[in-house]
């Protein structure tokens, strides 16, 4: 038996559900501060959409970075370390360890994250399943600019492009 609903349009609410939750509380905030229902009531549906204004800047940015994980591979991220198990190759990465963070796209239009630090170099594809996780695990490296992560997902631009880099002095204890 077929879904009422095409396949494309269930992804992209799977996509932007969280976006969908937020919108949802900010609507609802508005309704209650709009009804009459004294001061408590009033100050409650304000505090809801001051919430739901200050969450939706991220959740925003997290739907445009996922990417659907229909790709080779699976993502796994346990404890600051990015365990990538491909088809026909793999790694293991901590983030400490993590030196340069690069996105790479082909001629076919392919993109994968490119992570490199003293001894490896770990690519894994955007669209692998489970990659969406990657958006926390980036997010956490200091310096990194997370308008520039998202729009490089987006980007059609062919070749590889360098996104983060660590300080060579910010890992040097005093």
């Amino acid at each position: 038996m077929s879904s009422f609903f095409r396949p494309e349009a269930i992804a992209a609410i799977s996509r932007w559900r969280e976006v969908l939750v937020v919108a949802v509380i900010i609507i609802l905030g508005v309704w209650i501060a709009a009804r009459p229902g004294g001061m408590i009531m009033t100050g409650f549906g304000y505090v809801l959409v001051a919430l739901g204004a200050v969450v939706m800047v991220p959740v925003i940015r997290r739907a445009r970075f996922v990417r659907g994980g229909q790709g080779p591979g699976v993502v796994q991220i346990d404890e600051q370390r990015i365990l990538y198990m491909g088809p026909e190759t793999g790694g293991a990465m901590a983030l400490d360890d993590l030196s340069i963070l690069s996105i790479r796209r082909d001629r076919d239009g392919n993109s994968a994250w490119v992570l490199a630090d003293a001894s490896q170099l770990l690519v894994i594809p955007v669209d692998a399943s489970g990659a969406d996780a990657l958006f926390d695990a980036f997010a956490a490296l200091p310096g990194l600019n997370i308008d520039r992560l998202v729009a490089s997902v987006q980007s059609r631009t062919k070749g590889s492009h360098r996104l983060w880099a660590r300080n060579p002095s910010a890992a040097l204890t005093p």
